[in-house]
């Protein structure tokens, strides 16, 4: 397989789970945009690290900073977009999809419930602590890509070969359904 495949979807999704899965089953290779934006805000001064630093009050105030200055987010969406291209790779990306005319595009669907409880477990939190960071990022983000690119994340979704709602299903309930639907369409 030579061409690239990118998953998005709102915050807890479980987009990196099934980004790896992916990687292993085709032998690609696996990028997180948000890595590469924690090296951004690494370079910036921020202590980036911890699977878990977008919840923190430091990554919050580095999205901030993203709000009031495009140039993270254009520089990282030029970086990603060269590599997709490229090919042989899986990208986590919120952006990427619609950045792009080529590739496998999957949108990873979940009620916010579901995400709240997905972070819950997976960070160790309370419910309303959860609940309140999924839509804090959700939203920000939201505004932010509308702002860069006009376009609505989380509703604007035709540019999506498919969409998979992770509601009820477990991490690798979602890695085969997803694996199944690439080889369809490559």
């Amino acid at each position: 397989m030579t061409s690239s495949i990118v998953i998005s979807g709102p915050p807890a999704v479980g987009k990196t789970t099934v980004a790896k899965g992916l990687a292993k089953e085709f032998n690609l290779q696996y990028l997180s945009g948000g890595d590469v934006l924690k090296e951004m805000a690494k370079e910036r001064g921020f202590n980036s690290d911890g699977d878990d630093w977008w919840d923190t009050e430091e990554g919050m105030k580095f999205l901030n900073q993203r709000e009031q200055n495009s140039e993270f987010d254009k520089n990282l969406d030029k970086k990603l977009t060269d590599l997709f291209n490229q090919g042989g790779m899986v990208i986590t990306s919120y952006t990427l999809p619609w950045l792009i005319d080529t590739g496998v595009k999957i949108w990873l669907d979940a009620s916010h419930e579901s995400s709240t409880q997905r972070m819950q477990s997976r960070d160790n939190m309370s419910s309303e602590n959860a609940y309140e960071i999924t839509k804090t990022r959700f939203d920000k983000n939201k505004a932010l890509y509308k702002k860069l690119y006009g376009f609505n994340f989380g509703e604007d979704k035709d540019v999506f070969d498919v969409i998979i709602n992770t509601d009820n299903l477990n991490a690798n309930q979602v890695i085969d359904v997803t694996a199944e639907t690439v080889r369809k369409l490559i």
